[in-house]
């Protein structure tokens, strides 16, 4: 390995969107501008959406996947060509480990584009509003996974976040008696406001729908490996990606050992691309002392230091 940062590129999911996100970016870097350009090119007024909204219509889960990729990628593209620094390894959340993909090698920004967009689509038509829920749990993962493990229907772990906050999704029933017995257990539950029931059991229509196009897809060497949500270990080898990406639609999104797995290879600086600071915030529950860097802006590029 040589000298130098050991950085880990992170990459954020749904819920960090905002209307205007790497605008910024594209007025003074050639590098975003170009992942813009394309953007339209390959789904035509998804630009102008981003740029000026409105968010209720950005929000929409088809929407908002592939503008987050386009955002992120943007956003490393632009760091990178200005930096002149490569990460040694990157990871994405849940949608973000599309646009880890991408800044990669592994994945053409088209076909993220395209998967990102049908997999929103997808996700949403997979469950009837009102039949699924999602809960954010404060407390032991481990008495959440066996409340899970315990309640009748569908109810599992969706997001493993941080070491005391963990999503748990499925079934609305199941959902809300997994939250009263956690709840019973000391541990604190929120019902989240959300579209469908991501990471679980009841997306399996979408992942049956998605699975034929992430097979088609053509997956090129990786520049730098990638740690998988649904492994939580590092992959560099092209002909693994599309089952790592079909499994994860119906899995757990296992953040907590991913940025554990990136601690223990040696990494001493993540930096997370595009907007918001959800990631850097749930870095800091899992490594406090670890050293986090937001880039999303053009200052934050123009003003970047190591």
């Amino acid at each position: 390995m040589s000298e130098g940062p050991r950085i880990a590129a992170l990459f954020p999911g749904q819920g960090s969107h905002a209307v205007g996100m790497g605008v910024d970016l594209t007025r003074h870097f050639p590098h975003a501008e170009e992942v813009y350009a394309t953007k339209e090119a390959t789904l035509p007024g998804l630009r102008e959406l981003v740029e000026v909204g409105p968010f209720d219509e950005l929000t929409l889960t088809a929407n908002q996947q592939p503008a987050l990729v386009a955002a992120s990628v943007a956003a490393y593209r632009a760091w990178h060509n200005h930096t002149g620094l490569t990460p040694m390894v990157a990871a994405g959340h849940s949608l973000g480990e599309y646009s880890a993909l991408v800044a990669a090698g592994v994945l053409r920004l088209e076909d993220a584009l395209r998967l990102t967009r049908k997999r929103g689509e997808l996700m949403q038509q997979a469950v009837p509003e009102g039949v699924g829920a999602m809960s954010a749990i404060m407390g032991d993962p481990h008495v959440v996974i066996k409340v899970c493990n315990d309640t009748a229907g569908i109810v599992q772990p969706a997001n493993f976040n941080a070491p005391t906050q963990t999503v748990i999704s499925g079934e609305k029933a199941a959902v809300e008696t997994a939250s009263l017995e956690l709840k019973a257990r000391g541990l604190k539950a929120i019902p989240l406001k959300v579209s469908a029931p991501f990471h679980c059991p009841l997306m399996q229509p979408a992942a049956e729908g998605l699975v034929g196009d992430l097979q088609a897809a053509t997956y090129g060497p990786y520049a730098f490996p990638v740690v998988a949500n649904v492994t939580a270990e590092i992959n560099d080898d092209p002909k693994h990606t599309a089952d790592l990406l079909d499994r994860q639609i119906t899995g757990s999104v296992r953040w907590v050992e991913t940025i554990q797995t990136l601690a223990g290879l040696g990494v001493d600086t993540f930096i997370e691309f595009g907007p918001g600071t959800v990631l850097t915030g749930l870095l800091k529950r899992i490594l406090p002392d670890a050293r986090a860097i937001n880039v999303g802006t053009a200052q934050h590029i123009q003003d970047f230091e190591l």
